[in-house]
């Protein structure tokens, strides 16, 4: 434990507190010496217990209205929070629609390309049969007008 000198409404007072934790009790002194002092210009000089107690009311007052932003900011916080959440899911869920449209893009792609093949086929198939016909058409027409 550390110990502190702290100077309060004149008086100075020998303070404990954890190793480390010094400046921040000289600070904390500090600022309730301010508000203590202040309140005694303000309202006079009313007793040091009625100050002190009017001191203590008004750091109350403080850290009460701290902690209510405080809260106030955890539930915007926790509504952000919640519509992050939200927009994720429907980033997946975009994601997932995009993907499936694209695979079924790629499926009828292969199914154009496997039809256009077959009929790629089937006109080769064609036209050899049509060539074949001609060449037999014209070979009788030649043997026709020979005799």
């Amino acid at each position: 434990m550390a110990n502190v000198n702290i100077k309060f409404n004149g008086k100075e007072y020998l303070l404990s507190c954890e190793d480390g934790q010094e400046e921040h009790l000289e600070e904390l002194s500090l600022n309730l010496n301010k508000k203590f002092n202040d309140l005694k210009f303000d309202l006079g000089n009313i007793g040091e217990n009625k100050l002190l107690l009017i001191s203590s009311i008004k750091v109350m007052d403080e850290y009460f209205e701290t902690k209510k932003k405080l809260d106030l900011q955890k539930k915007e916080l926790q509504v952000i929070k919640e519509k992050f959440k939200e927009l994720k899911s429907l980033v997946y869920q975009y994601k997932d629609i995009k993907e499936n449209e694209i695979n079924n893009l790629s499926s009828t792609q292969e199914e154009l390309m496997t039809e256009i093949k077959k009929h790629k086929i089937n006109y080769e198939n064609l036209i050899d049969k049509v060539t074949l016909e001609i060449e037999d058409f014209v070979k009788k027409n030649n043997s026709n007008t020979s005799v």
